[in-house]
């Protein structure tokens, strides 16, 4: 174990405490040449550190002196560390230094830098090395399956964001084709999905009407894509994914559940046959417009068609997951009941009873869309806080999508590669009629459990999908659009983890909170303030715990020097006259030192109610209170000025303060405060070490 004075970060309260006289006295068969051995290996190099001084006066401290001479030595003695300077270069050199070093070997090394540059950009190259003919097979099937799947919910997904059919088909051909050639995931799915959709309709009809002007509709569509994909690049170049997990866990769930619904609702439009809707997306106003419309202007032989082949789908997807070797019949039944439908009503000649169908679907590849990004317009500065949500909600579903693939496999994916690639496919795709794209957790099952190897099953996946646009698109004139929100609605269910919603409750209540808060924030308002709610809740549940932490009161485990909490461990013995608390907190500060004060004097208070001594069973106090700084990581002034007034307050009653080991910048800014001269140099190593100095 290295020494603080070393500088390396002194052990924590209960593991450091088996460091005691009897165990130093242990270590005296190791000579005294080989223990400094031992020191100096021990040491990392780094330029703001002391160099080792291993002499015989630091060994013979370290084999024969006491608890107190220990603590001159290591814990108040330690090199000074590296200062908010300091870790503001370390992080802006860790995140252009890779970038330094990559385009240093491209100069000295032309050839082999540009190779493996080119490699770090496109992960293709390196994978494409190993790749067999057995392992095209198999991507061959699972993109060819994917692509059953894909189209008609690509249809679908692009009728939810109010644009034309063609555009959820364009943007499933271009993305999946770039991410496959800068993505590390090998078993996402890329292409439009209904949280995006949704997003990107509920928010960008406030500023155009999709049917009143769906032109200028569309070129903000593609604009906030443009925005989005910009947000991720950055995102992931400037390794700034912390941003996506302000979302958390629990606001997620609860986020995607109340979109779920909101969707499922809106898709009562298509699936009744509506011509007039809301465009508010709150259940109170769907609803209300659909009682109204339920009376005279639905169509039923729309609702007859849609529940007939919902009905299928929902059959088809309880087997696939029941019987795992027909997974591929719940791929493939969207394009089924696509292909089905479009006959009844082709043949039937249902259009003419009121059956409302997509009808003309434009061909071709994508065209390019250069020109209808607006970046003059009025709503710009909406536009790009629309973009900003966007990419935030994209990219945590992609990274949360290829994770979990990830793990399944035992590979890593790189989180900041995938949000550059994902901000670079989403970049291009607005330059070619895309709207926002990210990994779909249903498609990727689907890509997962045929069998794909590689990214090379998104490929196969776009050339088929560009293959139907450019032959196939008009065959569909007649498909119904009851169909459409049939598909929708079956894939929604995946949305919807009532299981995850329970745990989360069991586990953490003000998690709970955040994810109940999103749901409702959703279902009854709007998405956004169903996202801000989950984010305002998140970030008061961490103040909450910043500004009232915790405190535990401590206790030794027999026979050992280890202290565990009372409470936890029910065998831990407290020794009388002596308070041991550790602080719950990485930080004290002006928002918490108060409060941490007040409570260590209140427990003084109850023990002093609540003990006995020996003497004539009078009432007192403890003697001693040690406090275990072990967890708390960094202090400020505030914090200071609330030591200093503790230690006044204890000793006016008789009671001293011993603090045990504190960490490094813990104790340096106490030196530079002179607070250790204040109070008498009562720091030790570890809480064993305060315990027996006193008794």
């Amino acid at each position: 174990m290295a020494p603080a004075v070393l500088g390396i970060t002194p052990p924590s309260g209960d593991s450091a405490a088996n460091i005691n006289n009897s165990h130093f006295a242990g270590e005296t068969e190791l000579s005294k040449s080989k223990f400094s051995q031992t020191l100096q290996t021990s040491m990392p190099s780094s330029a703001h550190q002391t160099q080792i001084v291993t002499d015989e006066t630091t060994i013979d401290v370290l084999e024969n002196n006491g608890p107190a001479q220990r603590a001159q030595h290591w814990v108040l003695n330690p090199p000074r560390p590296p200062g908010l300077w300091d870790e503001l270069k370390n992080t802006v050199s860790g995140t252009f230094l890779s970038h330094g070093e990559k385009f240093k070997s491209l100069v000295k090394q032309p050839v082999s830098g540009t190779i493996s540059m080119l490699g770090t950009l496109f992960p293709i190259l390196v994978w494409g090395r190993d790749y067999t003919v057995a392992k095209f097979k198999r991507d061959l099937m699972a993109g060819l399956t994917l692509a059953s799947l894909c189209i008609p919910q690509s249809i679908g997904y692009a009728t939810l964001a109010k644009l034309d059919p063609q555009y959820g088909l364009y943007t499933s051909v271009v993305p999946p084709l770039i991410y496959a050639f800068m993505g590390t995931s090998r078993e996402i799915a890329i292409g439009p999905v209904a949280v995006v959709s949704l997003l990107l309709s509920s928010m960008i009809q406030k500023l155009e009407d999709p049917e009143a002007n769906p032109v200028a509709y569309t070129r903000l569509v593609l604009t906030v894509t443009f925005f989005a994909g910009l947000f991720q690049a950055a995102f992931g170049f400037l390794r700034l994914g912390f941003l996506v997990d302000f979302l958390s866990h629990a606001a997620i769930v609860g986020f995607m559940g109340g979109a779920a619904v909101v969707i499922g609702l809106q898709q009562l439009k298509g699936l009744l046959g509506l011509t007039h809707f809301t465009v508010k997306t709150d259940v109170v106003s769907v609803l209300e417009v659909i009682f109204k419309s339920v009376h005279n202007s639905w169509s039923p032989y729309n609702f007859i068609i849609g529940s007939s082949f919902l009905t299928f789908l929902l059959i088809t997807r309880f087997m696939g997951k029941r019987y795992k070797k027909i997974f591929w019949l719940p791929a493939i039944a969207p394009l089924i009941s696509v292909i089905l439908s479009t006959l009844i009503v082709f043949l039937t000649r249902a259009d003419e009873h009121g059956v409302k169908i997509v009808k003309h679907i434009k061909g071709g590849l994508n065209p390019s869309s250069i020109h209808q990004l607006q970046f003059d317009s009025p709503h710009t500065s909406e536009v790009a806080k629309i973009g900003l949500i966007v990419a935030v909600i994209a990219l945590a579903e992609a990274i949360a999508v290829g994770r979990s693939f990830a793990s399944f496999k035992g590979y890593h994916i790189d989180g900041n590669k995938e949000m550059v690639a994902i901000g670079f496919m989403n970049i291009v795709g607005s330059l070619t009629s895309c709207y926002a794209a990210t990994g779909s957790f249903s498609r990727s099952a689907v890509n997962f459990s045929a069998g794909c190897e590689s990214a090379m099953s998104n490929i196969v996946m776009a050339i088929t999908v560009a293959l139907s646009l450019e032959f196939f698109t008009r065959l569909l004139y007649y498909t119904p659009t009851a169909i459409l929100a049939s598909i929708i609605l079956s894939a929604l269910p995946g949305l919807i983890d009532l299981n995850e919603a329970y745990n989360i409750w069991k586990v953490d209540k003000l998690d709970f909170l955040a994810c109940i808060g999103a749901f409702l924030g959703v279902l009854f308002v709007s998405v956004e303030i169903g996202l801000l709610v989950a984010v305002m809740i998140s970030f008061a549940k961490v103040l909450l715990n910043a500004i009232q932490p915790g405190i535990e009161d401590l206790g030794r485990f027999p026979g050992t020097d280890v202290f565990g909490q009372v409470n936890q461990y029910p065998m831990a013995i407290k020794t009388p006259g002596i308070l041991t608390i550790r602080i719950k907190s990485a930080l004290l500060c002006f928002a918490n030192s108060n409060f941490i004060k007040e409570r260590i004097l209140k427990w003084v208070d109850e023990k002093e109610d609540d003990e006995e001594c020996t003497k004539g069973n009078a009432k007192g106090r403890p003697k001693l209170v040690i406090l275990d700084m072990s967890s708390l990581m960094n202090i400020d002034t505030s914090g200071i000025s609330s030591l200093e007034e503790l230690h006044k307050k204890l000793m006016l009653h008789g009671t001293e303060l011993a603090m045990a080991n504190p960490r490094w910048q813990v104790i340096d800014k106490l030196r530079l405060a002179n607070f250790v001269n204040k109070t008498g140099g009562r720091i030790f190593l570890t809480v064993g070490e305060a315990m027996d100095a006193y008794l």
